[in-house]
């Protein structure tokens, strides 16, 4: 036991030694990397897939880096996604017969990584952890014209072929999931404190869904001819028929189930394959190596 403590004590006063901590501020735009189908439009000439994920987009990161030696350190940071816009299809809300829908949904959200970071040289370097979101939501923006049926025309007293058109928003959250994240990079030196910054990074990710909320609604009586005879109609206090404010996501769903709030689970992508571009600011310590 005693060998084992002056061991590794010596361990801590030669990492101190070397020790150097940098921090790290950047920004850069992500890609969908393997990518699945996340909805879908009907036209008249026939059905068109599409595929992404929400971990497409900008993003700013910073993170901090403290330096053991002159190759291995440990990695830090914490970031947000502001997502992309991408074609979706319900259950992106909860949608009654004879409705056409346009549907978007877009991710905004905060994470967090730890990484083990490799030097390969003074330039290149190499960073690989684990990634965790930390908060946010993926944002549904619906607007759906569901067409009245006869009988709902005649309890409006408006002409055969009316509507409702419902425009609203829907904020779904998931369960924490933990991911991977992996990047290569490399850096211009300024002076003996300042880097710029130019990496390829990697995010593998995907999102369990736990709850949906509607946040914003607004449902309006329209006429065949385009001109509205009620505005407001419908609220986020007083929503259309076949509508939950709040939806739960389980993993057993029983058909007999009459709770229309409950839907069956689902994971959602979030791998990503970004460029980031920033500056490192790197303070002054013992140690004689590095970019000197």
């Amino acid at each position: 036991m005693k060998h084992l403590f002056i061991a590794f004590t010596a361990f801590l006063l030669s990492a101190t030694s070397y020790a150097q901590l940098e921090i790290s501020v950047s920004t850069g735009y992500a890609v969908s990397s393997a990518g699945m189908k996340l909805g879908e439009t009907v036209s008249d000439s026939g059905t068109e897939n599409f595929y992404g994920s929400y971990g497409e987009g900008a993003n700013v990161q910073i993170r901090g880096t403290y330096f053991f030696n002159e190759s291995f350190g440990v990695d830090l940071g914490f970031g947000y996604l502001h997502g992309a816009d991408q074609t979706v299809t319900p259950p992106v809300g909860q949608l009654p017969d004879n409705t056409t829908v346009d549907a978007i949904a877009r991710a905004r959200a905060f994470g967090a990584s730890t990484s083990i970071v490799y030097k390969f040289n003074n330039n290149i370097y190499g960073r690989f952890g684990a990634l965790l979101k930390l908060g946010g939501k993926t944002e549904g923006v619906v607007s759906s014209q569901t067409v009245l049926t006869e009988n709902q025309a005649n309890a409006f007293n408006v002409p055969q072929g009316s509507f409702i058109q419902n425009d609203y928003v829907e904020d779904f959250h998931g369960h924490f999931p933990l991911g991977f994240v992996g990047a290569l990079g490399y850096k211009f030196n300024i002076n003996d404190n300042l880097n710029l910054f130019i990496e390829a990074e990697y995010y593998g990710i995907s999102l369990k869904r736990k709850d949906s909320e509607i946040t914003e609604f607004n449902g309006d009586l329209v006429l065949p001819n385009g001109t509205v005879a009620v505005s407001g109609l419908y609220s986020i206090d007083n929503l259309a028929p076949g509508f939950n404010k709040v939806t739960t996501y389980v993993d057993n769903l029983a058909h007999d189930d009459p709770d229309s709030s409950k839907k069956l689970s689902q994971k959602v992508p979030y791998s990503s394959f970004g460029i980031n571009f920033g500056i490192t600011y790197k303070f002054k310590s013992s140690n004689k190596y590095g970019d000197e």
